[in-house]
């Protein structure tokens, strides 16, 4: 586990997001939906999920209360909106706008990210960009459209590619597109994929895969680590590692490819090589709850304080408490670990 720093958080006014080993939570992930339009093999069932009732889901008022919250008496500087797929959320331009609008305590603009699958950005790239937003990731498991269909189990590989270049052309930028790799599926495309995005000028993420889709589908055997990944580019490519201390609490481990000015490959081995010392995330899932670890068995309710009538003083306390008792780790390779109840897309990635 890497060493724990809390270096460079500015503190908010009131005390931020700090847990009982030091960690300052800046970055907030927000689940917009836990529907999706895509049915990854590893992260659901073909027949979809029971969704959230939609009077469970909070509405764009609430949203945007909570992220003023996280960033006016938090300390919050990054807000990452996430689904499910958060395109599906009709009054996204609409929440992306208010967060963009928001001022941290010392007076800095709020970052603003959105996560996606991809399919629609081609229509909404520009008006996203318009209200404030900031930078894109989009997932793309495969280069091979027929390999993709197998895998999402919808046949939209050039929905994807129209949206990816349209984010380029809206200055949704670094473009970044997020790859898992699983063994005997597409575990082949680590340097077909790198090779393709520094053709396009994509920052290029791999994710390990993660015990997060229905119980019962994760193998560890279908892993394909962040070792294996790196070996497999490391053969094609010269890549040169990024400084000791300049990942922060970024997940993503970052090299230079030399011969390509600018552009970068990360790894996130978020099971073999856990950054879970340096974290520094929070995450609210579309029915209001606070969660401290992508991986928590608890969450914290925000959503029936909301509705209470709670003011943002209380609410802020009650997001306080919520992170004071986040785990050291998520305990993947401890024999006792548990997967949450919640899959991915009802957390929000």
């Amino acid at each position: 586990m890497r060493a724990v720093s809390a270096a460079g958080a500015a503190a908010p006014r009131e005390g931020g997001l700090v847990d009982r080993y030091g960690r300052v939570a800046t970055d907030l992930r927000v689940s917009l939906t836990d529907r999706c339009n895509l049915r990854c093999t590893y992260c659901m069932p073909a027949e979809g999920l029971p969704w959230a009732p939609d009077e469970t889901v909070l509405t764009d008022a609430e949203v945007v209360r909570l992220v003023r919250v996280g960033v006016e008496l938090l300390g919050i500087r990054e807000v990452r909106f996430t689904g499910g797929e958060p395109l599906l959320r009709r009054g996204l331009e609409g929440i992306v706008a208010a967060a963009a609008a928001l001022r941290t305590a010392d007076g800095v603009p709020v970052r603003t990210a959105l996560t996606t699958n991809g399919l629609g950005l081609d229509k909404r790239a520009r008006s996203l960009a318009d209200a404030g937003l900031d930078r894109v990731n989009v997932s793309l498991d495969s280069l091979d459209p027929v390999r993709f269909a197998r895998i999402t189990r919808r046949d939209r590989h050039g929905d994807v590619l129209a949206g990816l270049a349209a984010a380029a052309a809206a200055g949704l930028g670094p473009v970044k597109v997020n790859a898992v790799l699983v063994r005997g599926v597409n575990e082949d495309e680590a340097v077909p994929l790198l090779t393709w995005a520094l053709e396009h000028g994509y920052h290029l993420r791999f994710i390990e895969q993660m015990p997060l889709g229905p119980h019962g589908s994760w193998q560890r055997d279908d892993l394909v680590t962040a070792r294996e990944i790196l070996d497999a580019l490391a053969a094609a490519f010269d890549l040169e590692a990024e400084p000791d201390g300049a990942r922060g609490g970024a997940p993503a481990e970052t090299w230079h490819v030399r011969g390509h000015p600018g552009a970068t490959v990360g790894v996130i081995g978020s099971v073999t090589r856990p950054f879970c010392g340096a974290c520094d995330r929070t995450r609210l899932t579309a029915d209001g709850q606070v969660r401290s670890c992508l991986f928590a068995r608890h969450e914290d309710d925000l959503r029936g304080l909301l509705r209470a009538g709670a003011d943002d003083a209380a609410i802020a306390d009650a997001w306080r408490a919520a992170m004071r008792g986040k785990a050291a780790g998520h305990g993947i390779d401890d024999p006792t670990f548990l997967q949450p109840a919640r899959t991915m897309s009802a957390i929000g990635g």
